[in-house]
């Protein structure tokens, strides 16, 4: 079984960044969000194993798609894709239920790490 993970990010360049990084770590054919939005329409308990959503998104924002998510699933792995500037916030996605954050830009390598440590 193949690993499930949708990705959720307004710039279409970093979903390709994303996609080919997951593809490198053996997780091809994630399905992809163009906003918060479509992430939490997208999203259903069950049908992901990983959730990765970036921070900055017009309509819902990252913090928003987890506690939506949140609301519909408890333990579903959600990682947050972040900036060095938004590191200070990241106490903030962790009461809002995230697992853990990528700080862009991030390397395969470091992808891997994160899906490894989260069961992926």
């Amino acid at each position: 079984m193949s690993t499930r993970v949708l990705v959720a990010d307004d710039s279409s360049t970093m979903r390709k960044i994303i996609l080919r990084s997951l593809s490198a770590v053996g997780v091809p054919g994630a399905v992809e969000a163009a906003d918060g939005e479509e992430a939490v329409k997208l999203f259903s308990p069950g049908s992901f194993d990983l959730v990765l959503t970036d921070w900055n998104m017009p309509g819902k924002n990252g913090l928003e798609v987890v506690t939506e998510i949140r609301k519909q699933d408890k333990d579903v792995p959600i990682i947050m894709v972040t900036t060095e500037a938004e590191k200070s916030r990241v106490l903030e996605a962790i009461q809002a239920g995230v697992s853990d954050y990528l700080v862009k830009p991030f390397t395969a390598d470091t992808l891997r790490e994160k899906l490894e440590k989260h069961g992926c």
